[in-house]
């Protein structure tokens, strides 16, 4: 079975899922995306992570990465290696053995150990898509000549409340406000660069 790695492209809301994340993953060496639905629990876990940003208390997978470290084990890669009745499978390949898991908890160890991602060319086959315009998703932002010189500044003060807002909510574990902030802090740097 061929393996195609994967870079995960990002995470966003989906409306259609009741509260659920869409975390979409992009061929290292192409253009197919690959979509999978995810908890929010998972997403924020994931999204924490790419951040750089640790909660006071160690979640789930940074237990689940402390016990495998702890045993001797090493994660080597993830593989999302099925697609059954819209399910996705993934293995964890350590060392010395594969261990059956969901996407999304292989991926949130996988962005904590630094390892690749591989999708099964099966899979990217049946549940990929090409986007219709690639730089469609790089265009959120219209350029700066349009926008007036003047309302730029104020920019750093809010965002340096916003990063505020967002240490405070990870402070008390609300993971959820901490990724709507993070998000907003986002698109107010973007703005500003």
């Amino acid at each position: 079975m061929d393996r195609i790695q994967v870079d995960i492209l990002g995470l966003s809301t989906s409306p259609s899922s009741g509260g659920a994340y869409a975390l979409v993953l992009k061929e290292t060496n192409g253009q197919r995306r690959l979509p999978i639905i995810i908890g929010a629990f998972e997403a924020q876990s994931i999204a924490l992570e790419m951040e750089g940003i640790k909660p006071p208390r160690p979640l789930t997978h940074d237990l689940m990465k402390n016990l495998i470290d702890s045993l001797g084990g090493e994660l080597v890669d993830v593989f999302i290696n099925e697609l059954r009745d819209g399910t996705f499978f993934a293995r964890l390949n350590l060392e010395t053995q594969e261990i059956d898991s969901r996407p999304s908890d292989a991926i949130a160890l996988a962005v904590r150990y630094g390892v690749p991602i591989y999708v099964s060319d099966q899979v990217m086959d049946e549940a990929s898509f090409i986007p219709e315009a690639e730089d469609a998703e790089k265009i959120s932002i219209p350029p700066k000549k349009e926008q007036p010189e003047e309302p730029a500044a104020p920019a750093p003060p809010r965002a340096e409340q916003v990063r505020k807002q967002l240490d405070e909510a990870i402070a008390r574990e609300d993971y959820e406000k901490a990724a709507q902030l993070r998000d907003e802090l986002r698109k107010l740097q973007a703005r500003d660069s």
